[in-house]
């Protein structure tokens, strides 16, 4: 039998769907976007791209697609969010718009531009020892208007903290059973740790079910 190849979606609502689409299919995936709630229940994982978390949110609410998201999530799908995508997946916000909501599932706070606004956007290298490579060494990370962690749960696993910089220390790539968030946007570099990293999550829970 040959290596499972799970069927992974983008939020496509906004972001780089584009990038994440072209990592994941270089790790293996089958990669479709998805829109509806017709199209989320057909993927075996789903990925929240980066962009900006308010109008993520709101156009979530104009396509009904709050509440299939939660309710994915709470049934296990496996689940990845990057920069914007992070500050959906978490439980609990700070400096949010008012009424602002999140899909959550990761016991974290996550403050919402914590580094900047976009003139503040930068590099770092963070270490990610729970992600084989290649390349090896320190994951070249892009911070873009980026959110940080300021707090988990005991059942969060905390993957990579910037090194260097204002921010160091700041956690920045978590996961939570299957789910995993980073404040950086991995689509952007041709270093394709995460997206493999999740790639192998999401075929693992296929193995499981």
């Amino acid at each position: 039998m040959g290596e499972v190849v799970p069927t992974i979606g983008v939020l496509a609502l906004q972001g780089d769907v584009r990038e994440h689409a072209r990592a994941l299919e270089a790790c293996g995936a089958r990669v479709v976007s998805v829109r509806r709630a017709a199209e989320l229940e057909r993927v075996d994982g789903l990925v929240i791209p980066g962009g900006e978390s308010t109008t993520m949110w709101k156009l979530a609410r104009a396509f009904e697609l709050m509440e299939p998201l939660r309710k994915r999530v709470e049934a296990g799908m496996p689940a990845y969010g990057s920069c914007a995508g992070m500050i959906m997946l978490a439980d609990r916000i700070r400096d949010g718009v008012e009424g602002q909501e999140t899909v959550g599932g990761i016991d974290m706070t996550v403050r919402r531009n914590a580094f900047g606004r976009q003139v503040d956007s930068f590099e770092a290298d963070v270490h990610l020892p729970g992600m084989a490579g290649p390349p090896d060494g320190p994951f070249r990370a892009v911070f873009i208007r980026a959110p940080w962690v300021e707090a988990v749960g005991d059942g969060v696993e905390i993957l990579g903290r910037v090194e260097g910089g204002e921010g160091t220390g700041r956690i920045v790539a978590v996961r939570q059973g299957r789910l995993m968030a980073t404040a950086f946007h991995p689509e952007l570099t041709g270093d394709f740790r995460v997206h493999r990293y999740f790639a192998d999550l999401v075929r693992r829970a296929m193995e499981e079910e």
